[in-house]
């Protein structure tokens, strides 16, 4: 069992039973003690349990994702002011990479039918690309998160280590200038994490409204972003305070 597997399933057997001992999960587990609790440590650092004198508990605050079709509706129009600010970065025979973000979807619909080749974890980005001829389409393939109709999981993250981009695009659901990038759950973060691993430059697709806010799961730092796209409600005191980090920000 790998040890992303190991963690979900302990995750889940904490939200099955409300609480577990390390005991248990050892023999369900199939690994020491000692192991268990390194891993009850991780998890209680990433929100995911409680620990408690030998065992965890069940946390009530996790942070489901937000539906597709409701994410596709909420600031649309900055999304793809800030979908088509993305497509002037991409030069033909660009090895590129798309989350699977609804402002990565208005990429893909807008992308013109050139030499790149795209690789995705987005169902609704490799079908969206299907239809342009001259665009090579690779999916991570992994475990469907259906509410956002992406591919996540340990089979999606071992195929993202067969790969290099020239640039990933992704969006996220929170960015504290103090915290970094955020997610609404551990899943989507460990892709996303891979993904600023596997590329040159780094272009972060956020509108306004996700500055300041910190989801669930931490992905990375902000000083992994190489630019960042937004639209023209950021803060000037927010754009100051990432000049002066380095981070080119683009306002559209």
């Amino acid at each position: 069992m790998l040890v992303a597997e190991r963690y979900e399933k302990i995750v889940q057997l904490v939200n099955e039973r409300q609480s577990v001992r390390v005991s248990e999960l050892s023999e369900l587990c199939q690994v020491t003690e000692e192991t268990i609790r390194r891993d009850l440590d991780r998890l209680e650092q990433a929100g995911r349990l409680r620990r408690t004198h030998g065992g965890a508990v069940y946390i009530k605050d996790q942070q489901p994702e937000t539906p597709y079709f409701e994410r596709e509706v909420t600031h649309a129009d900055e999304k793809k002011r800030i979908a088509q600010a993305a497509i002037k970065l991409i030069q033909p025979n660009d090895r590129i990479l798309l989350d699977a973000s609804t402002t990565a979807w208005y990429m893909a619909s807008n992308l013109p039918d050139i030499q790149l080749t795209v690789l995705t974890n987005s169902l609704k980005v490799a079908a969206e690309l299907s239809t342009k001829e001259k665009i090579e389409v690779i999916s991570t393939g992994g475990l469907l998160a259906k509410r956002s109709l992406s591919f996540v999981g340990p089979l999606a993250e071992r195929s993202l280590d067969a790969y290099h981009v020239d640039t990933v695009f992704l969006s996220c659901k929170g960015v504290h200038l103090e915290r970094g990038i955020s997610e609404s759950n551990e899943l989507q973060a460990r892709v996303k994490q891979k993904m600023i691993g596997m590329a040159d430059k780094v272009v972060l697709l956020a509108d306004s409204s996700k500055f300041g806010a910190q989801a669930f799961t931490r992905v990375a730092d902000l000083n992994q972003v190489d630019v960042i796209i937004t639209d023209r409600l950021i803060l000037q005191n927010t754009l100051e305070r990432l000049a002066d980090r380095s981070i080119s920000v683009v306002t559209v």
